[in-house]
């Protein structure tokens, strides 16, 4: 099927080809090409990136630092699209209190950092992993996030990784931190082969950090104001210099608090990739009043989708940026974007006989690995095509576009309008399609049934879109979006392909 738009006409007499027919029954969905993926720069010995060295040294390490996030869902976007993670809530307390931050243990409603429905020992968290490894065998990642600070907790922390090590060696260890206490455990951290930390910085500046923070723990006193920002800015500072001799990748957190650290995180962006992080994290503040959080009881807003993205582009010239973060609960499990923890909660997993198998998990590795080559090669050749006729038709230098994208994975247009959670947004112009954030919505359809606030909460997350690219959709909402002035096409093809033929579609009808 080709494009079809809002009236039905054809704009494609092409065909998917049967590789992508058939991709919803592979094990693994989606990707981006490699052309829209920002090179990847590293320095010798080090896990920072930016070196601008074009030597051979230079380009073997390029490749090690591929494979080194290849199948991690977090630091690469190509695998966030076939790879699952999973994290195990064993660090319930934590060193800083943030105002962004109301840590919860027996929670399952929502999904938000901090946030768990049941706490594990240690040994519970390596039975859970070894029964995942098993039912989900593209799970490449355990990480540990909480609901408080791993290294606030690192009897738990470091037993449950020595576990997970010992009996699932092909899963990569992941860690995320405050940073506070980073220093005292890198060794540690090291000698487990934690290949992986995030430390979540939110500013250089300890004035700004004292709006941030409540309280830092350290040494057994509690600090406010600017200078318990102080003593946690330092410990940041020292721990990512840490991870770079190391040779330990860093990713950074920054939490965007609109009148607080938005202007600010520019700073933020230049300091961390000059001192050897490699990826940097920019996510909106959640500041829902019934969290209970400082922020959401005060009344701080999070920044809105464009606000978000400006900040994201500001800083995207300094280093590589992560625009895929689900921001994920302290006990999720499976792909990013889905969440199958209540799958695996404790009354259900302690009755199940673990079922890892180390040689099956690797047939379904390279069963995925195959099918994104094939996947690359389908988009490429759809991309090489229709960038010719735009440059043909002097298309290429017409401004840049939203659009919206309905996909359950494998880098195509193909899920139903109202069976949607969330839309991928891509950014179109004349020479490609780039992904470039996802927003949540509430499912539209609900057991054959639809809600009308439903509706209006999805309008307003693809208000800024000209277009919502799906594999379906009723009359009903195709009619308010046109009115909307929100154009759908219905397709089932490979999302870029879809959009730069709606591109062209688009700018010769607008002139």
């Amino acid at each position: 099927m080709g494009i079809v738009n809002s009236n039905g006409i054809s704009h494609s007499g092409s065909q998917p080809t049967d590789l992508l027919r058939n991709s919803m029954t592979l094990p693994a969905t989606g990707l981006l090409t490699s052309d829209q993926q920002e090179p990847i720069v590293t320095q010798a010995k080090s896990g920072g990136c930016g070196c601008d060295s074009n030597t051979s040294a230079t380009v073997e390490m390029d490749e090690k630092l591929k494979q080194r996030i290849a199948q991690h869902p977090c630091y690469s976007e190509d695998a966030h699209h076939h790879y699952a993670r999973m994290h195990v809530a064993v660090a319930p307390a934590c060193n800083i209190q943030c105002n962004y931050c109301n840590r919860k243990y027996d929670c399952a409603n929502e999904s938000r950092p901090g946030v768990v429905s049941e706490l594990l020992t240690p040994e519970e968290a390596a039975h859970k992993a070894l029964v995942i490894a098993g039912k989900i065998p593209q799970m490449t990642v355990l990480g540990i996030a909480g609901p408080g600070d791993p290294l606030a907790n690192p009897e738990k922390t470091f037993r449950t990784f020595e576990l997970i090590a010992d009996k699932a060696p092909d899963i990569k260890l992941c860690l995320s931190t405050n940073g506070l206490m980073l220093t005292e455990y890198i060794d540690r951290i090291k000698q487990l082969n934690i290949d992986h930390v995030t430390i979540t910085f939110n500013t250089i500046d300890p004035e700004i950090g004292a709006q941030i923070y409540s309280w830092v723990h350290y040494k057994r006193k509690r600090y406010r104001g600017i200078e318990g920002a102080k003593i946690l800015l330092e410990k940041q500072m020292e721990g990512l210099q840490a991870l770079k001799e190391a040779d330990i990748l860093c990713k950074v957190n920054s939490v965007m608090i609109p009148g607080i650290n938005d202007q600010h995180l520019v700073e933020v962006n230049k300091y961390i990739r000059e001192h050897g992080a490699f990826l940097h994290n920019i996510m909106p503040l959640i500041s829902a009043p019934e969290h209970g959080t400082h922020f959401g009881l005060t009344g701080q807003r999070g920044p809105s989708p464009k606000e978000l993205k400006e900040v994201q582009d500001n800083c995207a010239g300094n280093m590589k940026m992560m625009r895929h973060c689900r921001q994920c609960r302290a006990d999720a499990v499976g792909l990013l974007g889905e969440d199958r923890s209540q799958e695996f909660t404790k009354d259900k997993f302690l009755d199940m006989t673990p079922e890892y198998d180390l040689e099956q998990r690797a047939t379904v590795h390279e069963g995925i690995e195959k099918f994104k080559e094939e996947i690359k090669a389908a988009k490429e050749k759809a991309k090489a095509s229709a960038v010719e006729t735009l440059h043909a038709t002097s298309l290429q230098n017409n401004p840049k576009i939203l659009v919206a994208v309905a996909t359950k994975g494998g880098g195509l247009v193909n899920q139903h309008f109202g069976h949607a959670k969330e839309f991928q947004i891509y950014e179109v112009d004349g020479n490609e399609a780039r992904f470039v954030s996802h927003r949540k919505i509430d499912q539209y359809c609900q057991g054959g049934y639809s809600e009308e606030a439903t509706f209006e909460h999805t309008m307003k997350a693809i208000a800024d879109c000209k277009a919502v690219l799906v594999s379906k959709i009723g009359n009903c909402p195709k009619e308010k979006l046109q009115e909307a002035g929100i154009q759908t096409i219905e397709a089932y093809d490979v999302i870029e392909k879809v959009a730069l033929e709606f591109y062209e579609q688009y700018v010769t009808a607008n002139g």
